[in-house]
């Protein structure tokens, strides 16, 4: 039991994923190639009999007592039923079982897991696709992408060192902050740029004159295409990054406003002047962003 911790780093580990749907299925394809046995869960079975067939999992049910030997588990449910699962899972764990979650908000998610689990790390991998369930999962899915661990002070070493030695084995840069620290910063680069996405695509197809929403509709092209993909992304997920992350989002879109509503009066006075120096300023501000691979 447990032999990954104690004694040989992190490989031929037992590892368990709980959700079986993009991340989780992506984390056992790779896992596995890395020569960990992997083990799933999820609450139905024919999502179990797919992820086997696909090779994700080399063992998989909906009862979590399977989970019982594991060294680590990854928690890739949705947000919304995290501490629900985690509160079914604990139990059934060793005590030295090292939990994981991949959500893309942490505060809450730490604090709550935190109570349930001493040896809980709060993990973030930043990358998908638009696609969902098993049938999505993908081979080196997390290559070159960031990985975001969120340890408290309370946060065993040994957990953080496991779950941090695994995200680089999967290709992942890894990076550390608090929970806090995530939440304000994903506001900005990743759920604003979803209700600014999703309000664009509302704008325009409240195009009220017909043969303008249909000439627009025809003729969009890479800049409407990549400004509203994200916005045409799954809604729930949308709905959970700001329910989750309410106050972080909310005053990313609030200064959002005031630099739409600067934008406006700036045409509405005609100071191209100012549009202009507006623009230099962003065009020079984009470089500073690190984009990640998709």
């Amino acid at each position: 039991m447990l032999k990954g911790l104690l004694g040989n780093g992190d490989s031929d580990m037992q590892i368990g994923i709980v959700g079986l749907g993009l991340i989780g299925g992506s984390l056992g394809l790779d896992l596995r190639a890395l020569g960990h046995r992997v083990i799933g869960v999820s609450q139905r079975p024919s999502t179990c009999e797919q992820a086997i067939a696909r090779g994700a999992v080399d063992q998989a049910s909906p009862d979590p007592r399977l989970l019982a030997n594991t060294d680590v588990v990854f928690l890739c449910t949705p947000l919304g039923m995290m501490e629900t699962v985690a509160q079914q899972l604990c139990p059934h764990l060793h005590p030295e079982t090292i939990l994981t979650d991949v959500g893309s908000v942490k505060a809450p998610i730490v604090a709550s897991l935190s109570l349930l689990w001493t040896n809980f790390v709060g993990g973030h991998p930043m990358s998908g696709t638009a696609e969902q369930g098993i049938n999505a999962a993908l081979k080196g899915l997390f290559v070159g992408n960031a990985y975001v661990l969120t340890p408290t002070s309370e946060t065993p070493v040994a957990a953080v060192d496991t779950v941090t030695a695994l995200a680089r084995a999967l290709g992942s840069r890894v990076y550390h902050c608090t929970p806090e620290v995530h939440d304000r910063a994903v506001a900005w680069i990743s759920h604003l740029p979803v209700m600014v996405s999703s309000s664009l695509i509302a704008a325009c197809s409240h195009e009220a004159d017909g043969a303008v929403l249909e000439m627009a509709q025809k003729l969009a092209s890479s800049g409407f295409r990549d400004t509203s993909r994200v916005g045409g992304g799954n809604p729930e997920l949308g709905v959970m990054m700001a329910r989750y992350n309410r106050d972080a989002l909310l005053a990313a879109l609030y200064q959002y406003r005031d630099r739409l509503d600067q934008v406006i009066t700036q045409i509405e006075q005609q100071d191209w002047g100012s549009l202009e120096t507006h623009l230099q300023a962003t065009q020079q501000q984009r470089s500073c962003f690190q984009f990640q691979p998709q």
